[in-house]
């Protein structure tokens, strides 16, 4: 193993999205995590990139030998991650208080939508629900429309399975001080505001006053927005300061003359809009972003994400790995000293079983009953 994670060991009971999105980035650090799945449980996706990097262990956790089983698991783990709705744990018998009985050092995650508690913390709900209540779903859209969700990119990944990470490591350096394990409540209706906390503050300075899609970040203003190129593919552009902007100019070969004398006028936008989209259709997407390697306009290919691993950038700088016949990013951010290795490919649900319940010291029968 390496990382600078090396040597930490991880019980993830299995779960969505969130969840595993967290525990893979402590692996991608060089954890040990150990999966719990339950029997038969067919991945979400084949070869799911969110599963990568660990050992998988098939357990039934309504059985009492299994609910052993973890409790052992955690005698020997500093961190154990679980993504049921409140109260479910402590029915099964490896609540917080069962597991910490038997390691006082354990750190303990709780990834949910909604918290432990509170008026929706038993209610069900997705990414959309919870970023809609954190105030972070309003604000994105084109002016005029609906809001539209970022796919599950705030809620499920950053607000949710990022932050919960965070809270391990930082739980971790805590107990370095005080010996002692925590819970960490980690809800992603609460990542998900934390996440906008920068909206709040330009709210309040009074820089996003226009509805949706009519502001500078949000796709109101014509130097920060996405255009339409000769092939009807996109081009991303994000000239907000003054230089980057006069480059921008250079570079659609834009008549500084008929430019709006004031970019930052409101009223002008839709006139300078129809200028950039005009000059931004003369060539394809991938002409402009040869044209634009060197210069400072702050012009962009828009990349689907299978395309994301060919760009040169993205080369060079080894950002994706594949694993199992799947494309994917790889582990980040970077160490000098301890950098993190290739993770391993998923494994499929319970192809440790044998393996981890030999090492607790199951006899073979032991783990036959448990299979």
């Amino acid at each position: 193993m390496s990382g600078p994670l090396s040597g930490l060991r991880v019980i993830e009971l299995a779960g969505l999205a969130p969840a595993p999105f967290g525990c893979m980035v402590l692996a991608d650090m060089g954890a040990e995590v150990i999966r719990v799945d339950r029997p038969g449980a067919p991945p979400p996706v084949p070869n799911d990139p969110l599963t990568r990097g660990r050992r998988s262990v098939s357990l039934d956790l309504k059985k009492p030998g299994a609910i052993d089983v973890v409790l052992r698991l955690v005698e020997r783990s500093d961190v154990l991650v679980e993504g049921f709705r409140p109260g479910v744990t402590e029915r099964l018998g490896i609540g917080p208080a069962d597991c910490q009985a038997r390691n006082p050092r354990l750190i303990y995650a709780r990834m949910t939508g909604w918290g432990q508690h509170g008026p929706l913390a038993d209610a069900a709900g997705h990414d959309i629900d919870y970023i809609a209540v954190a105030g972070s779903l309003e604000p994105i859209g084109q002016n005029g429309g609906r809001p539209v969700p970022p796919l599950n990119l705030v809620g499920d990944f950053a607000g949710g399975g990022l932050l919960m990470a965070t809270g391990v490591l930082a739980a971790l350096y805590e107990r370095e001080r005080s010996g002692l394990g925590q819970v960490i409540d980690a809800a992603m209706v609460d990542g998900a505001a934390l996440v906008a906390t920068f909206l709040h503050g330009i709210k309040a300075a009074g820089a996003l006053s226009a509805p949706r899609g009519g502001n500078l970040l949000d796709g109101g203003a014509p130097y920060y927005d996405t255009y339409v190129t000769a092939d009807d593919r996109f081009v991303a552009i994000g000239a907000l300061e003054e230089k980057f902007y006069a480059e921008l100019v250079t570079l659609l070969e834009l008549d500084p003359a008929l430019l709006p004398a004031n970019r930052h006028d409101p009223a002008h936008w839709p006139a300078l809009r129809t200028q950039i989209a005009a000059a931004v259709r003369r060539r394809t997407r991938d002409e402009w972003a040869a044209l634009a390697i060197g210069s400072d306009a702050c012009l962009a290919p828009v990349l689907a994400p299978d395309e994301a691993a060919h760009h040169p950038h993205n080369k060079a700088r080894e950002n994706f790995i594949e694993l199992a016949g799947v494309v994917q990013p790889a582990p980040a951010p970077r160490f000098d000293r301890t950098p993190s290795q290739t993770p391993g490919p998923p494994a499929f649900s319970g192809e440790h079983t044998r393996e981890v319940l030999a090492e607790l010291g199951l006899t073979q029968e032991e783990i036959a009953e448990l299979s």
